[in-house]
C-alpha cells in the first residue's frame, strides 16, 4: 500500500494538490489580495505545471500498471480544487464578474453536484465512466482558467487575454452543462430503482 501511495503518478496528484495554495499565494503576496502582473505570471506557470501533470499522472499510472485507489480518489479531487480555487480567486480579484460569474458558478455546481452522483453510485457498486467530451471540457476550462489567470498581465501582451479567457469559460460552462445532464441521466435510472 506505501509503495503505490508513493509512487510517481500518485506523486505527481500530490504536486497537482499542493499547487492550489501556491496559486493563491501569489495573489497574497503583498498580504492583501493582488493581482500584480507577477502574481499573475508566477500563477500561471504553477497552473501550467499542474496541468501538464494532470494528463501524466493518469498517462503513467496506464503505462506503468500503477493504478491505485488513493489515485483514482485524489485525482478528480486534484482537479476540482485547483478548478475552484482559480474560478473563486480570478472572481474576487475581477477579473471575471458580471454576468460572466455565472459561467463560473454552472461549473462549480456541476463539480459538486457530480462529484455527489459519482459517491452516491460508488456506494451501489456503480461506475460512470469519463466521456470523451467530458475530457475536452476540462481541457476548455483549464485553457480558459490559464487565459484569466493571465489576465490583466496578458492584455498586455496578447489583446484581449481576458475576454479570450471569458468567452471559453463560457463555452466550458455550457459544455459542463451538457456533460452534468449526461452524468446524471446515466445515474437517474440506478436513483430511481431504489
Amino acid at each position: 500500500m506505501a509503495s503505490s501511495a508513493l509512487n510517481i503518478p500518485n506523486m505527481l496528484t500530490y504536486g497537482r494538490i499542493l499547487a492550489v495554495p501556491l496559486i493563491v499565494l501569489c495573489f497574497f503576496i503583498e498580504g492583501r489580495l493582488h493581482g500584480s502582473d507577477f502574481a499573475r505570471w508566477s500563477a500561471l506557470l504553477i497552473f501550467i505545471i499542474a496541468s501538464v501533470t494532470d494528463f501524466f499522472d493518469g498517462y503513467l499510472a496506464r503505462i506503468w500498471d500503477q493504478t491505485s485507489n488513493i489515485g483514482r480518489m485524489l485525482d478528480p479531487i486534484a482537479d476540482k480544487l485547483l478548478v475552484s480555487a482559480i474560478l473563486l480567486l480570478v472572481a474576487a480579484d475581477g477579473t471575471i464578474a458580471g454576468w460572466s460569474i455565472w459561467a463560473a458558478i454552472i461549473i462549480l455546481c456541476r463539480e459538486i453536484l457530480v462529484s455527489g452522483l459519482r459517491e452516491y453510485l460508488a456506494a451501489l457498486k456503480v461506475s460512470v465512466p469519463v466521456t470523451w467530451i467530458a475530457k475536452w471540457k476540462t481541457t476548455l476550462q483549464m485553457v480558459a482558467l490559464g487565459f484569466l489567470l493571465a489576465g490583466p498581465a496578458g492584455d498586455k501582451v496578447l489583446p484581449y487575454t481576458t475576454e479570450i479567457g471569458i468567452g471559453l469559460l463560457w463555452i466550458a460552462a455550457i459544455i459542463t452543462m451538457y456533460t452534468g445532464y449526461d452524468y446524471f441521466r446515466a445515474g437517474l435510472k440506478h436513483m430511481v430503482d431504489e
